[in-house]
Formats: C-alpha cells, sequence, structure tokens
C-alpha cells in the first residue's frame, strides 16, 4: 500500500509543479499582451484568460488534492516520520507551495480584468518561486535525515542567487525584434 501511495503522491507532486510552471508562463503572455495594442490585446487576453482558468480548475486543483492525499496516506503508514525535522521542513515549505498556488488565483482575476498589477518579469519572477520549492523538498526528501541543513540552506540561498541574477540579465536584454 506504501508504494501506491508514494507513486500517487509522485504523480500528483509531477503534475502540480507541471500546471504550476505551465498557469505562471501563460501569466508572463498575458502581461505581455497586455502591452499590446487593439484587437490584439482583446483577443489574446481573452485567450489566455479562458487559458489560465481552465490549467487552475482542471490541473492544478487536481494535482494538489492527489498530492497532499497520498503524501498523508503515506505519513499514516510511516508516521516515525513526523518526529523528523526533514518532514517539519519539507511540510512547511509545501504549505507555503500550497499559499503559493493558491495565490495565483488572485492574478488570473487582475490579469483576466486586464490588471495585471505588475509587468511580465514579475510574471517571470514569480515563475521561478516553484523552481526553489521544488529543488528544496526533493532534496529534503532524498537525503532525509543525512542532510547538512547549513549547507542546505547555503545552497537554496546561492540557487536563488542564481536566479535573481538570471532574471536581472534578462531584464537588461534589449527586446529581441523579431
Amino acid at each position: 500500500m506504501y508504494l501506491l501511495a508514494k507513486s500517487l503522491h509522485l504523480v500528483g507532486m509531477v503534475s502540480w509543479m507541471a500546471g504550476v510552471f505551465y498557469l505562471v508562463r501563460i501569466m508572463v503572455y498575458h502581461a505581455e499582451a497586455l502591452q499590446a495594442a487593439e484587437p490584439e490585446r482583446s483577443v489574446l487576453s481573452t485567450q489566455f484568460a479562458v487559458m489560465e482558468g481552465r490549467v487552475y480548475r482542471i490541473i492544478l486543483v487536481p494535482a494538489i488534492w492527489i498530492t497532499w492525499s497520498f503524501g498523508s496516506m503515506m505519513l499514516a503508514i510511516q508516521p516515525i516520520w513526523l518526529s523528523q525535522g526533514w518532514m517539519h521542513i519539507k511540510l512547511l515549505l509545501l504549505v507555503l507551495f500550497s499559499l503559493y498556488t493558491h495565490g495565483l488565483k488572485g492574478h488570473i482575476r487582475s490579469l483576466a480584468i486586464g490588471n495585471p498589477g505588475a509587468g511580465h518579469l514579475y510574471y517571470r519572477a514569480l515563475n521561478e518561486v516553484p523552481t526553489v520549492l521544488l529543488l528544496s523538498i526533493v532534496l529534503l526528501a532524498v537525503y532525509r535525515g543525512s542532510l547538512n541543513y547549513w549547507l542546505y540552506g547555503a545552497g537554496l540561498l546561492a540557487f536563488i542567487g542564481l536566479v535573481a541574477l538570471g532574471l536581472w540579465r534578462v531584464n537588461r536584454k534589449p527586446p529581441n525584434p523579431s
């Protein structure tokens, strides 16, 4: 039963990550489309709003339920993990990721009414949050108790710095004329 729960937990997690990456990428394009002239702006914005809503409802919501349900089943089968530090950190990161994903719904609503609230660079940065969380969670799950938390934290900070540097470079690059 444990291996079935683990398999379905992983399928849910992969679907959740894929959905979040796809959704926020659509948001980047949506924010860019809101800068376009009419009628392109209206046509693209309408299409992106439909896509964003579908990704959230059809991919993300079920994926989150699957991930949490089968992860909880794994913890019910192996309750000893609840006493281990790596699991506390992993659960905290999963709660943060759940809140992040839920927060995307507000961005979907804002973009749908033509108010991006921020430019495409903001959404590009927002798209990197799941990357950091994915790396953090996978490292915890794989290394478990043998993880050096100081090295783990320093490595994550270095990774976040590299991501920030990449975003800064994208912002400095002149737009592509094609």
